[in-house]
């Protein structure tokens, strides 16, 4: 009998939910949505994306981008200009006001990874990324049939 102990949907699902509510205390302070941490993991090197390539890396849809694009843009989190190669899109960067709360983001994230992780051994935890990853992995295959 499936119950919620023994579906793993449900459980990662589950510390998805406790992760980001997590990220939106600790983060709350500073403006910053859990929503917009795909964009600034994607981001915080400096470099510049179109919306096309934020929402494949994370793995959502346009619309669900766009409306996340502009609540960040709103925040004045993020810039738009023009992309020379393509003068249909846009490229997107963060701005100088989102770069000042990158570190602060990765202190934030370190901080709930090692929260989260601190019952497990290096062992167990090196085995639990490995064993997610694969998961995804075999979940993106299947998602990128019905492409």
């Amino acid at each position: 009998m499936l119950t919620r102990e023994t579906s793993a949907g449900y459980l990662t699902n589950w510390a998805a939910r406790l992760f980001a509510r997590e990220l939106e205390r600790q983060l709350a302070p500073s403006g910053i949505s859990p929503a917009y941490m795909p964009i600034m993991f994607a981001l915080a090197d400096g470099g510049a994306l179109t919306q096309k390539a934020l929402a494949q890396r994370a793995a959502v849809e346009q619309p669900t981008m766009a409306a996340t694009l502009n609540r960040m843009e709103r925040d004045g989190f993020i810039a738009r200009r023009p992309d020379p190669a393509d003068k249909r899109s846009a490229l997107i960067s963060l701005t100088g006001t989102a770069m000042a709360l990158v570190p602060e983001v990765e202190r934030v994230v370190t901080t709930i990874n090692a929260l989260a992780l601190d019952p497990l051994d290096p062992d167990e935890r090196a085995q639990y990324l490995t064993l997610v990853r694969r998961i995804i992995a075999v979940l993106e295959a299947r998602d990128a049939q019905y492409e």
